[in-house]
């Protein structure tokens, strides 16, 4: 998803994305720790989709504190 995308959403949908990710990251850790990961790839891709969340929250709470 790109970062335009992403500030088109409402914070509270960002948060719950973000919870979406880290949840999944948490998994994708589960499956190499247990040696069923079947797309290594998929890990850097879901920590770049969370740090690109957190930068637009991070960009929207900027803006209201202006």
């Amino acid at each position: 998803m790109s970062a335009n995308d992403l500030r088109e959403k409402t914070p509270d949908q960002l948060r719950e994305q973000l919870t979406e990710l880290k949840k999944e990251q948490f998994n994708l850790r589960f499956q190499q720790a247990t040696g069923q990961l079947e797309n290594p790839a998929r890990m850097r891709t879901a920590r770049r989709e969370a740090a690109r969340v957190l930068t637009v929250l991070n960009e929207k709470a900027a803006s209201a504190a202006e």
